[in-house]
């Protein structure tokens, strides 16, 4: 069974940071691209950040240039998304996103809110 679960979001203040994990089961983890997406309410969903299978390769949204980082760690079947210096406007729902191909998996997200 194809499982992305996500966690490590929660209320934080402007300024801090989080550490979001999504944890992959049930396919080849490694030869697929993982995306995080957010969705801030109201609005469209959006592209946050891309690594490739292999971890080699990252892409990132301008608004979380030099703030968020991606990672993953193949041998744990995970993805992260380090957020530092988190602002109001990055508070959304966040989905993690596994594609190869023409296959997409999808977690059901974890929730930041950063307010003071």
């Amino acid at each position: 069974q194809v499982q992305l679960v996500e966690s490590g979001g929660g209320l934080v203040q402007p300024g801090g940071s989080l550490r979001l994990s999504c944890a992959a089961s049930g396919f080849t983890f490694s030869i697929y691209m993982v995306n995080w997406y957010r969705q801030a309410p109201g609005k469209e969903r959006e592209l946050v950040a891309t690594i490739s299978g292999s971890g080699d390769s990252t892409n990132y949204a301008d608004a979380v240039k030099g703030r968020f980082t991606i990672s993953r760690d193949n041998t744990k079947n995970t993805v992260y998304l380090q957020m530092n210096s988190l602002k109001p406007e990055d508070t959304a729902m966040y989905y993690c996103n596994a594609r190869r191909l023409i296959i997409n998996y999808w977690g059901k997200g974890t929730l930041v809110t950063v307010s003071s």
